[in-house]
C-alpha cells in the first residue's frame, strides 16, 4: 500500500511540484490549500491528486482537515510544510497584523500540521516531516522581518523536533530554497530580476520548483533514514551555510 503523503499549500508554485513528484514516485499524495479554489481544482483535474481546503493558521481546522485526509487515503506517514505567506513591509511601516499573519501561518502553521499527526507516527515508528523553509531564514533580508524570522523557526523546530523523533523512526528536515522561478517570481520587474537578484546567484539562473521537489522525495523516502535536523539548501550557491 502506497506510502500517504500530505503537502500544505500544494495547490500552485513549489508546492505543487513537490505533489506531483511525490505522486510519481508512488506516493498516494494529499494537497491542502487555503484560497483559490479555482486553482486548487485545476489541479487537482490536472494531476488526479485530491485537494482539501482549511487554514494551516488555524489549530482546530487543522486537525479536522488532516483527519478527512486520514479517513479517506489512510494514516499520514509524510507531511510536507510549504505552506506560507508574505506580508513584507520595512520594520518601522510594518503593522501588527502583518506580523500575525506571517507568524501564524508560516510558523504556527507548521506546529498545527505536525502535532495532530506527530501521535501516530510515532505510534506506528516512521514519519517524514519535511518544513519549507527559505534563504531568507538563513540570511535575514529586509523588509522581511516577519517571513524572515518565521522562517529561521522553521529550521530551529526542524532541529529541535528531530531530536525528539530519531529514536522512534522519524526524520525531521528543512529544505531552504533561494530565489525559485515560480509564477511569483517570474512577475518581478524584469530590470530587478537581471540586475539585482541573478547577479548574486553564482550559477546564474533561478532555481526550478522540480528541484526543489527532487530534495523532498529524497527526504521523504527510506533511503534518507540517517539524514535528520538538516537544512538543505537549493539557492545555486547565493548563500552558503
Amino acid at each position: 500500500m502506497a506510502r500517504v503523503a500530505l503537502v500544505t499549500g500544494g495547490s500552485r508554485g513549489i508546492g505543487a511540484a513537490i505533489a506531483i513528484a511525490l505522486k510519481q514516485a508512488g506516493y498516494s499524495v494529499a494537497v491542502n490549500y487555503s484560497s483559490d479554489g479555482d486553482t486548487a481544482a485545476r489541479f487537482s483535474a490536472d494531476n488526479k491528486i485530491p485537494v482539501y481546503r482549511w487554514d494551516v493558521s488555524d489549530y482546530q481546522a487543522c486537525v479536522a482537515g488532516i483527519a478527512q485526509v486520514e479517513a479517506e487515503l489512510g494514516p499520514i506517514e509524510v507531511l510536507i510544510n510549504n505552506a506560507g505567506i508574505t506580508r513584507d513591509a520595512m520594520f518601522h511601516k510594518a503593522t501588527v497584523e502583518q506580523w500575525k499573519e506571517v507568524i501564524d501561518t508560516n510558523l504556527n502553521g507548521i506546529f498545527n500540521m505536525t502535532h495532530p499527526v506527530w501521535p501516530g507516527m510515532r505510534a506506528r515508528k516512521f514519519g517524514r516531516i519535511i518544513n519549507i523553509s527559505s534563504i531568507n531564514g538563513q540570511k535575514g533580508q529586509a523588509g522581511q522581518v516577519n517571513y524572515s524570522a518565521a522562517k529561521a523557526g522553521a529550521i530551529g523546530l526542524t532541529k529541535a523536533l528531530a531530536q525528539e523523533g530519531a529514536r522512534v523512526g522519524i526524520t525531521v528536515n528543512a529544505v531552504a530554497p533561494g530565489y525559485i522561478g515560480t509564477e511569483m517570481v517570474r512577475a518581478m520587474d524584469e530590470t530587478v530580476l537581471q540586475e539585482r537578484v541573478l547577479p548574486h546567484i553564482p550559477v546564474g539562473r533561478l532555481g526550478e520548483p522540480e528541484e526543489v521537489a527532487r530534495i523532498v522525495v529524497f527526504l521523504a523516502s527510506d533511503n534518507s533514514g540517517f539524514i535528520t535536523g538538516s537544512t538543505i539548501t537549493a539557492n545555486g550557491g547565493q548563500y552558503m551555510a
